[in-house]
């Protein structure tokens, strides 16, 4: 019996350490579904929207899952097909694949010195600016931003040029497609953390301050922000004087459910592997957070073990999450 157990379960491959919601998608992983975290997120529209979580509980794919669904430049009513966003079928008409996405991750900004996070920062928005090199074809773009947009993608622009990175690139998709852009930003404080350690904090915080800053406050080319991170730096100032600007933190009861697994996202595993019997281990083990009225079990944790029970069902729980980076690092 357990044998046949075992040989039902290698079927099933969890999506360990894959943020793509693309390859989640079209490449067999097991899913679980959140994606009714984009009608959540329609519903109460803020002009910026910040969401801390801890780490390894899905930030990255709820913010590649959001990309997916509003880029202009795709068709992926396929990749969401028989999922909870299609019943909200006006939600899909007016919002799916109808305007220009720039998607930004800040979490490889993580170099010890200010001099080499910078460097990697920049070499980030060049290959942010590779992605849209279509803009560059189009006489509806003004040619002074086309020309600073070379700079920027060659990695010759300087300091003030790559904190208005985000703003130029912008104006231009704004320009190419007629419709303002969503801005989502993932990892927003991994530079400000491990500046926080190193010792640049300061210049590290006008940097960031100034990439965001413009971005965020009083621009016509904005339609709505998300930002990601695990911390809510008090300190940082980044926001201040952002019209309607929301931060979503874990004592709240925004997205709550889409952070992590609940427990009827672990009872649903068990059932969809065979391993309903370990439900009570894994509640002993892994379900030791509150995001506001709700019970959240670790994500990482959970799949990990139950990966780890395919191999031997007689595996003992342990804590994943611990062996993983740092608290600011990996969403």
């Amino acid at each position: 019996m357990e044998r046949k157990c075992v040989q039902y379960m290698s079927n099933i491959v969890f999506p360990l350490g894959i943020d793509s919601f693309e390859k989640i998608r079209t490449e067999g992983y097991y899913y679980i579904d959140k994606t009714e975290i984009i009608a959540e997120l329609l519903r109460k529209t803020f002009e910026v929207n910040l969401i801390t979580r801890p780490r390894r509980f899905g930030k990255t794919l709820a913010m590649d899952t959001m990309a997916s669904f509003f880029d202009i430049r795709k068709d992926t009513r396929k990749l969401f097909s028989g999922l909870h966003i299609e019943k909200y079928k006006e939600i899909c008409g007016k919002w799916q694949n109808q305007w220009p996405v720039l998607f930004l991750s800040l979490k490889e900004v993580d170099d010890k010195t200010f001099d080499q996070a910078t460097k990697k920062l920049a070499v980030n928005i060049s290959d942010l600016y590779k992605e849209h090199t279509y803009l560059l074809k189009s006489n509806k773009v003004d040619s002074a931003d086309a020309e600073l947009f070379n700079k920027i993608r060659y990695q010759k622009a300087d300091s003030v040029d790559i904190q208005n990175a985000l703003y130029i690139l912008m104006r231009m998709m704004q320009a190419y497609f007629g419709k303002q852009v969503i801005v989502l930003i993932d990892e927003y404080d991994v530079p400000l953390a491990k500046a926080s350690e190193n010792g640049f904090y300061d210049d590290m915080l006008n940097v960031v301050r100034g990439l965001l800053g413009k971005t965020l406050k009083t621009n016509p080319f904005l339609k709505f922000a998300v930002i990601t991170g695990c911390l809510r730096i008090a300190q940082e100032s980044i926001f201040t004087g952002t019209n309607n600007f929301v931060s979503d933190t874990i004592t709240g009861e925004r997205f709550n459910e889409y952070f992590g697994s609940t427990e009827e996202d672990v009872h649903k595993l068990l059932q969809d592997t065979g391993y309903g019997k370990h439900f009570d281990e894994i509640k002993y083990w892994y379900n030791g957070y509150r995001f506001g009225s709700i019970d959240i079990y670790c994500p990482w944790d959970v799949l990990n073990h139950v990966n780890a029970l395919q191999d031997n069902p007689d595996t003992e729980p342990k804590s994943y999450w611990e062996d993983t980076s740092p608290n600011f690092a990996a969403g």
